[in-house]
């Protein structure tokens, strides 16, 4: 088995919602424009809210975390002395949202901040605010048609707000309405145009095949943010991204390096710095790099690179033990309200267990099945366990946007192959060239 990138844009994808969906409208909430607030929280409940809890480690370290205990106290204070009080519920419910984002702590802080939602709702059933977060969440938890319909709501009280659009573009991409997302897009960008924006349409454009516009786009967006914030940090990590695919491997790590000067204890950055080691063959500084961002926070994908990595050394029984601590992880979120069907499809394709991988892709095909990532997970699964004519099924609607992911046309290639169309298959290769040429078949067998 050869060491695999997860796909960080996809994969990531749904934490956006909570990061693009509301970035400009939390700070607006919180009345703190240039304040970051990360957060980290226990099970305990205070006067029927959660509450939070010191932090660990770097993320104990930084800058805004005094300020923020000290909005919560105020926040509860206020809440305990009028609980009618909405707008400090809303901006203790934003502050866990950006906690949830910041520390990877999903199990607990989506259904604390549901419960919270839940409260503001029940007083005000059409409180704008309370409906875009409630669908922010949903979709970070991976229910999209939920999410699409509390957005779309959103979107009818208040139809000139930009946010709401962008939680229509997230859930049609996510459900597989690509021409739909396109024309909300369109909308968010005419009603704002901002990072937010940007980087939704950087994302449509790599899934129609146009990395040049998609680098372009999310440039934009990284120009956009406030330098050093979260939301500026993501988007430089997701171009860093974009040029890897790209084989800008340089440029790439120049991203990382930019973020990690000013946020050091920035993971998905560190993560970056990783696969960057790996495609240099410098397995033990990738794994050092993995090792470090997981000791910031609880994120499954920084283990299941570090299993990757360790399968692809040789290391079959430590990747194996991993990869069991990846499912017990996506289980533990599947407990809290997150839909993990393809995480868990794709650890079990890792894992060699094509029946299970097979049962859990099919799942989420069944509520999905226009979604490309969706069907080019039963596609390679097919071709696994030899059933290529399904494969090639799965993998025209796969490719039916144009994406141009090396990784997708390389298995489209092995798919044509199996199937007898060399010609389809040598043609595909060729596109993966075009799109990365120093790409290798080495790193997605």
């Amino acid at each position: 088995m050869s060491y695999t990138p997860t796909f960080f844009l996809r994969r990531f994808l749904p934490f956006l919602f909570v990061l693009f969906g509301s970035a400009a409208f939390f700070s607006s909430c919180t009345n703190d424009e240039e304040d970051e607030t990360e957060t980290k929280t226990s099970n305990q409940i205070t006067a029927g809210l959660p509450v939070l809890m010191d932090r660990k480690g770097s993320l104990a370290d930084s800058a805004e975390w005094p300020r923020t205990k000290a909005k919560d106290a105020e926040l509860r204070m206020r809440i305990q002395q009028n609980p009618d009080d909405l707008k400090a519920r809303l901006q203790l419910a934003a502050i866990f949202i950006t906690e949830a984002r910041i520390t990877g702590e999903h199990p607990y802080y989506y259904p604390a901040i549901l419960t919270m939602l839940d409260a503001v709702l029940t007083r005000d059933p059409n409180n704008f605010e309370a409906t875009v977060y409630k669908a922010s969440v949903k979709m970070s938890q991976h229910q999209f048609a939920e999410g699409r319909d509390l957005a779309l709501k959103a979107r009818d009280l208040n139809p000139a707000n930009a946010y709401a659009y962008g939680m229509l573009v997230d859930a049609n991409v996510e459900l597989g309405n690509y021409q739909e997302a396109v024309r909300m897009s369109d909308s968010m960008q005419k009603l704002k145009p901002s990072l937010e924006s940007y980087s939704r349409a950087s994302y449509l454009r790599e899934i129609y095949g146009d990395y040049p516009g998609a680098i372009q786009g999310m440039q934009m967006a990284a120009n956009a943010g406030l330098p050093g914030s979260e939301p500026e940090s993501w988007s430089r990590t997701t171009l860093g991204y974009l040029y890897e695919k790209t084989g800008r491997l340089d440029e790439a790590e120049g991203e990382y390096n930019t973020i990690l000067k000013i946020r050091p204890s920035y993971a998905f950055a560190l993560r970056g710095m990783a696969r960057i080691k790996a495609a240099r063959r410098d397995t033990a500084a990738a794994l050092s790099l993995l090792d470090k961002a997981a000791g910031i926070m609880p994120e499954f994908s920084f283990y299941e690179d570090k299993a990757d990595l360790l399968a692809a050394s040789g290391k079959s029984q430590e990747a194996q033990k991993l990869y069991g601590d990846v499912s017990r992880m996506l289980d533990e979120d599947a407990a809290s309200g997150h839909t993990v069907n393809l995480e868990k499809a794709r650890l079990f394709v890792r894992m060699g267990a094509l029946d299970s991988a097979q049962f859990y892709a099919a799942k989420e095909y069944a509520v999905r099945p226009e979604n490309i990532d969706v069907n080019a997970a039963m596609a390679w699964i097919a071709f696994q366990k030899n059933e290529y004519p399904k494969a090639a099924q799965y993998m025209k609607i796969a490719l039916r946007t144009g994406i141009k992911d090396p990784e997708v046309l390389y298995r489209a290639s092995k798919i044509a192959e199996a199937t007898g169309n060399t010609a389809q298959s040598a043609h595909y290769l060729a596109e993966a060239k075009k799109v990365n040429p120093s790409f290798s078949t080495v790193f997605y067998n």
